[in-house]
């Protein structure tokens, strides 16, 4: 049990390093998706590209969504810029590093899907299939429109018996595939570029404003931690005196069944310090209250005082 609470804060106090690898985690998944995904174009005219931009969109949101999810700072950013002012003025540089941080993260995993999907070009070449320009290709010119733009919503059917003996059909795929991992990879080497200037001209910005919102934005998140660890101790605690004070007020039935109570005052001290005198409920929703709408300056100066 004491390795699982070890382990379980070492997790609390890495939340960053723990978010990194749910985004890994997610990219990798959004991959298995995509290679054990049965990826079947109705070959239709009107709906391949509904069903094309679909696959290689619709994920993608999907996964993005459960970004913003499982990154708890999203919820700690949307509470530090909804929360009253109070004694404490709020710092919009915090706020947007915070949001930019969690977009980061969160578009990872789309990005990787996007990218595998142009690559792969199955989803690109059956949603535009049916706009080629047929006069590029001599297989069709024999055929009416209608029939043209039938043939070519067939493209990416290679089992299909209007296409098996089809001489362009293979033409029009690879040009479509080629278009496709060209995006791919132009997608690609804009992100490494965009990564790479990123990483190298940040030394030439304010670095001091930087550390500062890097600073106060653990500082929300590990407060926020604590708030919730100090909470449910005072919950226990403050549990623990109601039921004691519903034995003690049960003590003539205990006596009668031989039950023994703890001596009066054992291991009251230090509850009676972290209940700081809050004996009903009306107290503790005040509290929570006040914590809430009336958040304390960040000046310790008078407690070191003392």
């Amino acid at each position: 049990m004491d390795r699982f609470r070890m382990i379980f804060q070492y997790f609390q106090s890495n939340s960053e390093s723990i978010t990194n690898g749910i985004c890994g985690l997610l990219a990798l998944a959004s991959v298995k998706m995509y290679t054990c995904f049965d990826f079947s174009c109705p070959c239709l005219p009107g709906y391949n590209m509904a069903y094309g931009l679909g696959i290689m969109f619709i994920p993608p949101i999907a996964l993005f969504l459960c970004g913003l999810i499982l990154n708890r700072q999203s919820v700690v950013m949307l509470e530090e810029w909804r929360r009253p002012q109070g004694h404490r003025k709020k710092d919009l540089a915090v706020i947007r590093y915070m949001c930019s941080s969690i977009m980061q993260r969160a578009m990872v995993a789309p990005v990787v899907w996007i990218v595998v999907t142009l690559l792969d070009g199955k989803c690109l070449i059956c949603a535009f299939s049916s706009s080629v320009d047929p006069e590029k290709f001599v297989g069709f010119a024999n055929a009416s429109p209608l029939q043209v733009q039938q043939l070519l919503a067939k493209v990416p059917c290679k089992d299909d018996e209007l296409m098996r003996n089809n001489t362009s059909r293979k033409a029009v795929s690879r040009y479509l595939r080629c278009w496709s991992q060209a995006l791919g990879w132009s997608i690609l080497l804009i992100l490494i570029i965009a990564a790479f200037l990123a990483r190298w001209l940040r030394p030439c910005f304010n670095q001091a404003t930087l550390l500062q919102a890097r600073h106060w934005s653990n500082y929300i998140d590990i407060e926020q931690k604590i708030f919730e660890e100090t909470c449910c101790e005072h919950s226990r605690l403050f549990a623990h005196k109601c039921i004691l004070h519903f034995f003690e007020s049960m003590q003539q039935e205990i006596k009668l069944h031989s039950f023994s109570l703890p001596r009066e005052g054992e291991g009251a001290e230090g509850e009676e310090d972290l209940l700081w005198g809050i004996t009903d409920q009306d107290q503790v929703n005040k509290f929570l209250k006040m914590w809430y709408y009336e958040k304390p300056p960040l000046d310790v100066s008078q407690v070191t005082q003392r």
